[in-house]
């Protein structure tokens, strides 16, 4: 297995839950217990994602693959993937899907029918789903699992910065928003949308910064780097943080502190223009500096 391939089962793994739920439309229980284990056969396959769970609430076994190319041996290895794991948990009902994200049409059978076998497993072709129904349920992880899907006519830009931004709008916290960008960017390789995703970020990334008063002001008195972060640090402790918990002077006192900074480097009527400040409140700072 390549190191794309664990990125992208690790990433998986975290919104099994999600696939479950939008993709395979299981009724699932969120609580989740991943058995995964290696499965000793001659090609020395791991299985991608093995979990004890409840659907329909009755325990059972969800196997999960995650396939980035087309496999012709695919239902032989979820047949001798369903007797190893069926060994381990023998009283328990398996629940077996194949999960295509791969670039290419897919064209892996789902069964297997011989003389004394009849077998069958469900695979489902990310291809052939419309993003639209994920960008319409609106969550964090519809959001990122609708970049594998089908984008019919819709601009790859234009649908990838809206993704981009609605993420940043249901986040609460930047640790929040960099997991969720983390999986975005691991998901958009198997569409070979990394460079396109990348210029959505720089884009996005130029606009939120330059947008911002502090941002425009150090760009053009070309101050320090040591400078610039303190004022970027302070708009997101102090502007953002202020606006989301609706404490009008919180902000205020930030704004200030941020003038503070600026006062060797601006004079009084722009420092006043660029941060919504008084000029008497300013002056009170130069009196206090």
């Amino acid at each position: 297995m390549g190191n794309q391939d664990i990125t992208t089962k690790e990433t998986i793994k975290a919104i099994t839950y999600d696939i479950a739920t939008y993709i395979l439309k299981l009724n699932i229980d969120e609580n989740i217990e991943f058995v995964d284990k290696e499965l000793q056969r001659i090609e020395k396959r791991e299985a991608d994602i093995v979990a004890l769970c409840k659907i329909d609430n009755k325990e059972a076994i969800l196997h999960l693959e995650i396939q980035n190319g087309n496999d012709s041996n695919m239902a032989l290895r979820m047949m001798r993937y369903y007797t190893e794991i069926k060994m381990q948990f023998k009283n328990i009902p398996i629940y077996q899907y194949v999960v295509y994200i791969g670039k290419r049409k897919m064209s892996m059978r789902p069964k297997i029918k011989d003389i004394n076998i009849k077998y069958k497993y469900k695979l489902v072709d990310m291809h052939k789903i419309n993003c639209e129904k994920f960008i319409k349920i609106d969550t964090l992880d519809s959001l990122v699992l609708s970049v594998l899907c089908d984008f019919r006519d819709k601009d790859e830009i234009e649908l990838l910065t809206y993704i981009v931004k609605r993420l940043r709008e249901l986040t609460d916290n930047d640790n929040r928003l960099g997991k969720y960008m983390l999986i975005l960017e691991t998901l958009s390789k198997n569409r070979d949308l990394q460079t396109k995703l990348k210029e959505v970020e720089d884009m996005l990334r130029d606009i939120r910064y330059e947008d911002l008063p502090s941002y425009e002001i150090g760009m053009e008195r070309g101050t320090k780097d040591g400078l610039q972060k303190g004022i970027e640090t302070g708009i997101k402790q102090g502007i953002e943080q202020g606006i989301e918990q609706g404490i009008e002077q919180g902000a205020k006192n930030k704004m200030i502190e941020i003038a503070k900074n600026l006062l060797d480097v601006l004079d009084v009527e722009t420092i006043s223009i660029k941060t919504g400040l008084s000029i008497k409140d300013i002056e009170k700072l130069i009196k206090l500096s």
